[in-house]
């Protein structure tokens, strides 16, 4: 069978897929409108202007969908090629962050690197390289993953040296993430069950035993589950996105009328966008963005079922990956501003200001529609 992407080249490709295009546009345009509605107070405080963080995020949404565009232009064979180098890559940014001098130090915490014009948080781009790495390690040892070793004992040797340096920044919530991402593709894989339940428990245990030993993760998991009796402490946050959630209503206070954004939830234009738009469209506007990621997620699992068809299977794990991390990460955050689970500290896919997030989501993008060009090209050639 000769490989989509190598013949590529020669061949005109299809369009790309209106659907999941049109839902990434979408969301990034409704991000930058509930970006400026959720940062407008906040803006003229810092800046003297209430668009400051708006032109922020429109040239960040503008370089964003260059690279979604310019990822597409990229055949799946090259990123197979350098996928061991940009994970090599990731992991010395990811260490570069904790020199002196050298990492930028926001709150507390290294996660930044500068560049002048913009600061950029390796462990974002480190969840794309870690999907397209994971992805042709699955292709190479597919006939060996049912040994523990080969199989998912090695993965998770990788994930604790990312794992180290991300607790050293620290970043948790990403560290999640990367876990998770990593599980999920070593199980739809095809990883033996008991070899996948063995190290997820440990996983979990090692979780617990961090949160213990942390006197600040554990405030935080006690404001989590007791938020009103911590109103004015650990669970100051989620009490006041719970009011946003509560304020709105079925069909919401209206565009720029929310009252929580105004200096009583703290990232009202990050982390609790979402809360933001609870608040100002309602039940309906939280129901229209779950539903935004629910068709973006299908037609995700669609794209990498049709690449499984033809037995393009780095394709495949890579869209399933892809599909994996975005919807986690928007699973993640509503839940978090939901109450449903601690906090975590991340924004949500395409939506929350964030340059690195949404830089790395957009190329997240871009490989899906690139292997929904080069599946729907090869099928049509048979």
């Amino acid at each position: 069978m000769v490989n989509a992407g190598e013949t590529m080249t020669h061949r005109r490709l299809p369009p790309l897929d209106g659907t999941l295009l049109y839902t990434v546009l979408i969301l990034l345009v409704f991000g930058l409108v509930m970006v400026y509605s959720a940062s407008a107070f906040v803006s003229v405080h810092r800046a003297g202007y209430s668009a400051y963080y708006f032109l922020h995020d429109g040239v960040n949404v503008a370089l964003s969908v260059i690279a979604l565009f310019v990822t597409v232009l990229v055949p799946m064979t090259f990123w197979r090629q350098i996928s061991p180098y940009l994970l090599m890559g990731g992991l010395g940014a990811l260490a570069m962050v904790l020199i002196p001098h050298v990492g930028v130090r926001v709150n507390g915490s290294a996660r930044w690197l500068s560049f002048g014009f913009m600061n950029v948080q390796p462990s974002e781009f480190l969840k794309l390289f870690l999907v397209l790495y994971l992805a042709g390690y699955l292709v190479r040892r597919q006939d060996r993953l049912s040994e523990f070793t080969h199989g998912i004992l090695t993965v998770a040797t990788l994930l604790m040296v990312i794992g180290v340096l991300l607790l050293l920044e620290p970043d948790m919530g990403s560290e999640v993430i990367l876990w998770a991402v990593a599980f999920g593709m070593l199980f739809v894989g095809g990883v033996r069950l008991s070899h996948f339940l063995l190290v997820l428990l440990s996983g979990v245990a090692a979780g617990v035993v961090l949160t213990v030993v942390s006197r600040y993760r554990e405030r935080r998991i006690i404001g989590f589950l007791h938020p009103f009796a911590q109103a004015k402490g650990d669970g100051y946050q989620l009490v006041q996105s719970l009011m946003a959630f509560g304020r709105g209503g079925w069909s919401g206070r209206g565009l720029g009328l929310g009252i929580q954004k105004l200096y009583y939830l703290p990232a009202a234009h990050t982390d609790f966008l979402f809360a933001v738009v609870g608040e100002e469209f309602g039940l309906v506007g939280v129901v229209a963005v779950i539903a935004l990621f629910a068709l973006l997620t299908l037609r995700a699992f669609q794209i990498a079922a049709a690449a499984r068809r033809l037995g393009d299977l780095y394709s495949c794990y890579v869209a399933q990956g892809v599909a994996i991390l975005i919807t986690l990460e928007a699973i993640i955050n509503m839940g978090v501003d939901m109450g449903v689970l601690p906090t975590k500290g991340l924004g949500l896919p395409l939506v929350s200001y964030g340059g690195s997030s949404t830089l790395m989501s957009c190329m997240a993008m871009g490989l899906l529609l690139r292997i929904d060009r080069e599946t729907r090209a090869q099928g049509a050639s048979r």
